[in-house]
């Protein structure tokens, strides 16, 4: 058979492969309805031109915020031109200008051309969509907290609440997504631009194991032909995160499909379970900075050796060791590493305000995508 051939050939246990996209917005979305009310209730002012309010839409990974936002944004979409709902992907678009350009795109249909625009005529392009549509705007700015680095959170913020006072007649809403449960916009946040901002907080609680294996239920449904699942569900759902567990979903599958069959075993769980998280590990890894790396790679030398409940004081006397840097650098680094998802910091149970170091990931991988990685 010819590769071709292959690449085309109709043996595929997808009925819809699109359904274990990141960005898909599922038939069914249950376990949220109380949340995109309160969304909705809070989105309602815009509907006739007004201004909508403000909201922190928090918890943890594989909760449920941006689905809940993309669905509310898709059905606000077909009733009314009155409201501008845009995303905004604040992993990818890290600046102030980067949010706006992505605000214009979305209001005119395409791109900012390739030479530039700068950022005044930007405001003014989008201030003059919103004029002529009579429209408010309700910007989501999702992973926010890769915002709160340097002042770019101030800034897109007192922005955005502030356009009505130089574009008349212009109105705008934030809604900020937060995976860090940490973070306090509050301190973040200078208060002036805060007292604006005055968001409702929206709480995103981590889904039950009956909810993750009910939600994966459903997309197995929805994207895979009948029967071609058999354990992988249960498998699934261990992951706790919804978004690992559809991909861990569709890995499978492609993985009974490349074997030539149109049932999913354990064995094609298993074997393709460490594939799921390593890829988003390169992505972050190829985000840090070398001196981050490095001690990535000590801090998870020190947890496969045993150390797994390290505070954050006794880490840092060992990375002291091989790394020479102040405390505050250490703790402003491992604050990074919790916004990225690579750590967790709980606290310790009847210990005060004492944190642990908590890998997300298995510290072995974390090594390995750090070496992997090297600056061109």
């Amino acid at each position: 058979m010819r590769s071709i051939d292959f690449l085309t050939h109709d043996h595929t246990l997808f009925r819809d492969r699109e359904v274990f996209e990141a960005d898909f917005v599922p038939e069914q979305f249950g376990h949220r309805e109380a949340q995109v009310r309160e969304l909705a209730f809070l989105a309602a002012p815009g509907l006739e031109g007004n201004t909508p309010s403000c909201a922190v839409l928090r918890g943890p990974p594989g909760t449920g915020k941006t689905t809940s936002v993309l669905r509310l944004f898709s059905e606000i979409e077909e009733a009314t031109r009155r409201l501008a709902p845009v995303h905004v992907n604040c992993q990818n678009e890290r600046t102030r200008y980067a949010v706006f350009a992505r605000v214009l795109e979305h209001l005119a249909g395409h791109p900012l051309p390739t030479t530039g625009t700068p950022l005044p005529e930007v405001l003014r392009r989008i201030a003059r969509r919103c004029q002529e549509r009579k429209c408010a705007l309700l910007v989501c700015l999702d992973d926010a907290n890769y915002l709160a680095a340097g002042d770019e959170l101030n800034a897109v913020l007192s922005t955005l609440l502030r356009l009505h006072e130089s574009f008349r007649s212009v109105r705008a809403g934030v809604f900020a997504v937060i995976s860090d449960m940490d973070l306090d916009l509050r301190r973040e946040v200078d208060a002036r631009v805060f007292s604006v901002f005055h968001p409702a907080e929206v709480l995103f609680p981590p889904y039950t194991a009956d909810e993750v294996h009910e939600i994966l239920a459903q997309r197995v449904g929805q994207g895979l032909f009948p029967g071609a699942m058999d354990r992988i569900v249960a498998f699934a759902g261990a992951e706790g995160d919804i978004r690992a567990g559809i991909d861990l979903v569709r890995k499978s599958a492609e993985h009974a499909g490349r074997e030539g069959r149109y049932r999913v075993l354990a064995r094609d769980v298993v074997a393709v379970a460490g594939q799921v998280r390593a890829p988003a590990l390169r992505r972050i890894a190829a985000r840090l900075r070398k001196p981050e790396r490095d001690l990535l790679v000590v801090l998870g030398r020190i947890s496969a050796a045993g150390g797994a409940a390290m505070g954050p004081a006794e880490a840092y006397r060992a990375v002291r060791e091989e790394i020479p840097l102040s405390y505050t650098t250490f703790r402003e680094r491992l604050k990074t590493f919790e916004k990225d998802g690579i750590l967790a910091l709980p606290l310790v149970a009847g210990e005060g305000r004492r944190r642990e170091i908590a890998f997300r990931y298995d510290p072995m991988a974390v090594m390995e995508a750090c070496q992997e990685y090297t600056v061109p």
